[in-house]
């Protein structure tokens, strides 16, 4: 055998054996990459069906548009597993939306543990709002960055006069909605401290979503009345909380919790109208029913 054919041999050999170890190389990380990204995923500890989701009624190319945890899901009918349930009301009910974000400084992470290190694990509750001004204004805040951590605000979620719903915050993190709070539940008072100089709240476990105020409201702090709000809110309001499995007696306004003495919103509020339209977007399922 010629020096050169055998010189070939052991490269193609040497090529063969180099692939083969490539092959087997890349297995073994997309494997370890797989199983990681199920690790992270198992730490994730937010009940996500306690809390409204994004629904958004076009999908087209949302993936490049919507950060992950706004991802959109279609707003079907009897999607939810649970307490509750949507209706066809519901289905047939497609308010505009908009997506805003907000500067990371007016929002936060939801604490598995308090100030004294002890494990929070409250259910969640939905907290009502105005925002005293008009929706373009309060959003512009949430966007500005505030150090000071007296003044950081946020919501989760903001409805405009004309039904439009605005998220804002991703539902697993702890919008800035209420400062010093507590929800008064049938199992008594609940209230979380994450900073132990100020004042505990109901931020860690809350989901806080605003009215606009109209007009003839703002301007004003000491106004106690104004000509309400629209029908397309109301409506726009009830589908949004619809698609929560928070019940009834844990949705609450910011004027309950309010511990401060000075917030009084949402003012003009008719609370049997936005239950009742709750209800026509929303149900108890039959599984639910004959468990309890």
């Amino acid at each position: 055998m010629r020096f050169t054919d055998w010189a070939t041999r052991v490269l193609l050999i040497s090529l063969m054996f180099v692939a083969v170890i490539t092959v087997l190389w890349w297995g073994r990380v997309t494997q370890s990459n797989t199983i990681n990204s199920q690790a992270d995923r198992s730490d994730i500890t937010t009940d996500w069906n306690q809390y409204p989701q994004a629904k958004l009624q076009s999908t087209e190319n949302q993936e490049n548009k919507f950060p992950q945890d706004l991802q959109p899901s279609s707003a079907k009918t009897n999607q939810q597993v649970g307490r509750y349930q949507t209706t066809e009301a519901f289905a047939r009910y497609t308010p505009r939306y908009e997506m805003a974000s907000v500067h990371p400084s007016n929002y936060g992470e939801r604490y598995t543990r308090d100030a004294n290190n002890l494990p929070v694990n409250n259910q969640a509750i939905v907290v009502l709002h105005e925002t005293a001004a008009a929706a373009s204004s309060v959003i512009n805040f949430f966007q500005t960055p505030n150090e000071d951590e007296s003044v950081q605000a946020s919501y989760h979620a903001l409805i405009k006069l004309d039904g439009t719903v605005v998220y804002l915050v991703p539902p697993d993190k702890r919008a800035y909605g209420a400062a010093n709070s507590v929800f008064e539940s049938p199992n008594g008072v609940e209230t979380v401290t994450t900073n132990p100089n100020l004042a505990s709240s109901v931020n860690n476990f809350a989901y806080h979503v605003s009215l606009e105020t109209p007009p003839d409201g703002r301007g004003n702090n000491f106004l106690t009345s104004h000509s309400g709000y629209t029908e397309a809110q109301y409506n726009s309001l009830a589908w949004l909380i619809a698609q929560s499995q928070v019940p009834d007696y844990r949705i609450t306004t910011h004027r309950a919790v309010d511990r401060s003495g000075q917030k009084i919103d949402p003012v003009s509020f008719d609370g049997e109208k936005f239950l009742r339209l709750l209800h026509t977007y929303r149900q108890v399922t039959p599984s639910y029913q004959a468990n309890n």
